[in-house]
């Protein structure tokens, strides 16, 4: 399922929240059958990834550390939309011109496990994997971590403004909150929410114990107590006072907050959601210990340090934290911020979405358009 309106990327970009991201100019994926990767020196590697998720100086140290060459393309807009991009290709086992694709959980999930389109990091160059947060340590979809790591996470919880609902602490006061009201487009979030307050684990999700939060759901829209279904949109109508809470993404509330101390964020205390976007390797690239090396730079907590003073989302490393604090100014401001760098009972309060079957995914899907009125 798609991320509907922006992803969380775009939003930033375009409401200029986050700057200096690269601009370079998007590539058509390979067509050629050859099964070599994207990168045409023998020493270079192509990564695709999303927009604004690290700056162009990075790639260039990244570069000068190495000596790895880096053809970096930001062509990933939409989960769906890249895997049908990439999928007339690698179902043939021929090259898409990347030896490194950044994907979210669910994804991540259909990639390793359904379609097998990924390769295992090369262990002896994924030295820095052991700095990888516990929290992120052992998904679902990739236990041992052997085809993926986590490129940036953030959570999904309620956002408020404060001055009309006054502090929100449940799921239940969200509902019953005044003012205007909206939850994610986003799936797994919003039903993840709702399944936790239900006392569900949404690590190994079913339908059946899904049912009763759809339910909810489903009365929440056709009383009223919620006005519709969003995507990143929430964040300038919460700003401007539009609206009054949200089930919402922290990375997206973490900008606003600064400037709006009336915008507040919180983890329900049933628990919130916690994803990531995933680093993998297609079966395709000849160069996984090349592309290892490009994700085990980042896991570094020093280098992690720096992409997080630029990209904002929660650091996958651990020590980021400690290196950020050292780099001074803006950079170390964001110790203190739960948003950005959550403490570890706030990780504790939040799960993964777990993956599911085909067939649960479709029942999952539809019960949701439904709901929104697409069904």
């Amino acid at each position: 399922m798609a991320r509907s309106n922006l992803s969380r990327r775009q939003f930033i970009t375009r409401s200029g929240l986050v700057v200096g991201g690269v601009a370079l100019a998007p590539s058509v994926l390979a067509a050629c059958g050859d099964s070599g990767g994207g990168g045409g020196d023998a020493n270079g590697i192509s990564i695709s990834n999303w927009t604004s998720y690290i700056g162009k100086a990075s790639i260039k140290d990244f570069e000068r550390a190495t000596g790895i060459k880096v053809t970096y393309t930001e062509d990933i807009n939409d989960n769906n939309e890249y895997f049908a991009k990439i999928q007339p290709n690698l179902q043939q086992g021929k090259s898409i011109g990347r030896d490194g694709f950044v994907l979210t959980d669910w994804m991540a999930n259909r990639i390793i496990n359904e379609v097998e389109w990924a390769q295992p990091l090369a262990a002896a160059k994924a030295t820095n994997k052991g700095n990888i947060r516990a929290a992120l340590a052992a998904p679902g979809f990739d236990p041992t971590r052997t085809y993926s790591l986590p490129w940036a996470s953030g959570t999904a919880g309620i956002a408020y403004n404060s001055e009309q609902t006054g502090e929100i602490r449940t799921m239940e006061e969200f509902f019953r909150a005044g003012g205007t009201k909206t939850v994610l487009s986003e799936m797994r979030d919003t039903i993840g929410l709702l399944m936790r307050a239900d006392g569900k684990d949404i690590t190994k999700p079913t339908y059946a114990d899904a049912e009763p939060s759809f339910d909810r759901l489903q009365r929440a829209v056709e009383d009223g107590e919620i006005a519709g279904f969003n995507g990143n949109e929430y964040v300038s109508d919460l700003a401007s006072g539009n609206l009054a809470a949200a089930i919402a993404w922290s990375g997206d509330v973490a900008q606003i907050a600064r400037d709006n101390p009336k915008i507040k964020f919180v983890i329900p205390e049933s628990g919130g959601t916690l994803w990531s976007d995933n680093f993998m390797i297609p079966v395709t690239s000849e160069k996984p210990g090349l592309a290892t090396e490009w994700i085990n730079y980042w896991y570094d907590p020093v280098n992690a340090a720096r992409l997080t003073a630029f990209i904002q989302y929660i650091s996958p490393v651990e020590g980021a934290a400690d290196e950020l604090a050292k780099l001074g100014g803006d950079a170390a401001k964001l110790v203190d911020d739960p948003l950005v760098n959550p403490d570890a009972a706030a990780l504790a309060q939040v799960s993964i979405f777990g993956p599911l079957s085909a067939v649960e995914e479709q029942r999952f899907d539809e019960r949701f358009a439904k709901i929104q009125g697409a069904g």
